[in-house]
C-alpha cells in the first residue's frame, strides 16, 4: 500500500511538473510580445527570480546534512553540467523562440531523449537496439512532418531556419546534460544536483548579461519590463515554469522511475500545442498534428525499450527472492 501511495503521489507530481514546464515557451513568447526585451536579458531575469529558491534549497541540504558525500571533482562536474544544461541550452532556447512558434519549439525540443540515446552510443558505446532505431526513425519523421507544416506558415523563412537551428542546438546541449547528469546524480542526489547546477548556471547567465549589455547587476532595477505589468510574466516564468516543476519532476522520478516519467512527459508537446492555440491563436496544420503524434510515439518507444525499472519504490518492482 505504501509503495502504491508513493507511486500515485509521484504520478501526480510528474503530470503537474510536465504541464507547468510546458508553459515555459508560452510565457517566453508573451514576454517578447509585451516588452522590448532581448533573449539574454529575459534569461537573466528568469534566473534572478528563481535563484533564491535554489540557493535556499542548497542551504537546506548543507545545514540538514542531507547532502551526500562525494569528491570535490564530482561537485565541480555538476557545476560544469549545469552551465551546459541550464545556461547554454536555455540561451539557445530563448534566442530561438524569438523566431519560431511555441508549438514547433516544444516539438523540436522533445527529441532530446533520442539525441541522448545517440550520444550514449557515440560517447559510451552503449548499443542501440533495432526497436530503438525504429523509434528514432519514427521520431525524426514526425519532426520533418511538423517542420514542413510550420515552414509553410512562416512569414520569414530565413529567420525561421535560424530559430529552428537554435532550438535544435538547445536540444543537443540538453541531451549532453542528460547523459552526463545521469553519471553524477546517483553520487550526490537529484535535488542537490538540481540546486547546485542551477547555481552554477546563474554565474554563466549573469556573466553573459554583463558582457553583452555592459551593465552591472545594480542597473537591473531600471529595466523597463520590471516597471510594467509584464513583470508578472517574468515571475511566472521563473517560479511556475522553472522552480516548481524542476522539484516536482525530481520527486516524481524518485517515486515512479525514469521509464514511467518519460512516458508521462510525452504530454508536454501536446500541452504546449493547445496552450499556443488558446493564448496566441496559433493555427493547427495537419502536418503539425500528425508530426506531433509521431514524435511523441517515437520518444515513448525509445524510452520504453531502453529503460529498466530500478526504483524500489515502484509498485511493480520485483521483491527480493528469499
Amino acid at each position: 500500500m505504501k509503495r502504491t501511495n508513493l507511486y500515485n503521489q509521484g504520478f501526480i507530481w510528474a503530470v503537474l511538473g510536465t504541464i507547468l514546464f510546458s508553459t515555459k515557451a508560452i510565457l517566453i513568447k508573451i514576454c517578447f510580445k509585451t516588452s522590448n526585451i532581448d533573449a539574454s536579458s529575459l534569461l537573466m531575469l528568469r534566473m534572478l527570480f528563481s535563484l533564491p529558491f535554489y540557493a535556499a534549497a542548497m542551504w537546506y541540504f548543507f545545514t540538514s546534512k542531507q547532502l551526500k558525500k562525494a569528491k570535490a571533482s564530482t561537485y565541480f562536474a555538476a557545476c560544469l553540467i549545469g552551465l551546459l544544461g541550464y545556461y547554454m541550452s536555455s540561451l539557445f532556447d530563448f534566442i530561438g523562440l524569438q523566431y519560431v512558434s511555441a508549438s514547433i519549439e516544444r516539438i523540436i525540443l522533445f527529441i532530446y531523449p533520442t539525441l541522448a540515446v545517440l550520444l550514449n552510443l557515440l560517447i559510451f558505446k552503449v548499443a542501440i537496439s533495432q526497436k530503438q532505431w525504429i523509434a528514432i526513425v519514427i521520431t525524426y519523421f514526425g519532426i520533418g512532418l511538423a517542420y514542413w507544416g510550420e515552414l509553410n506558415q512562416a512569414p520569414d523563412t530565413k529567420m525561421f531556419f535560424f530559430g529552428t537551428w537554435m532550438i535544435l542546438l538547445c536540444a543537443v546541449t540538453f541531451a549532453f546534460y542528460l547523459v552526463w547528469s545521469g553519471k553524477i546524480i546517483p553520487k550526490i542526489g537529484a535535488p542537490q544536483f538540481t540546486s547546485l547546477s542551477m547555481l552554477a548556471a546563474s554565474v554563466g547567465i549573469f556573466t553573459h548579461y554583463y558582457i553583452t549589455n555592459q551593465q552591472d547587476i545594480a542597473s537591473i532595477v531600471d529595466m523597463p519590463i520590471l516597471q510594467s505589468s509584464s513583470v508578472w510574466y517574468v515571475i511566472a516564468l521563473a517560479i511556475i515554469a522553472t522552480v516548481i516543476p524542476s522539484f516536482l519532476m525530481s520527486g516524481g522520478m524518485k517515486r515512479i522511475g525514469s521509464n514511467d516519467l518519460a512516458i508521462i512527459t510525452s504530454i508536454g508537446p501536446v500541452s504546449t500545442l493547445f496552450q499556443a492555440r488558446w493564448v496566441f491563436n496559433e493555427a493547427f496544420s495537419w502536418e503539425q498534428l500528425l508530426g506531433t503524434v509521431f514524435v511523441v510515439l517515437g520518444v515513448i518507444l525509445v524510452k520504453k525499450v531502453g529503460a529498466t525499472k530500478t526504483n524500489p519504490d515502484h509498485p511493480n518492482y520485483p521483491s527480493p527472492k528469499g
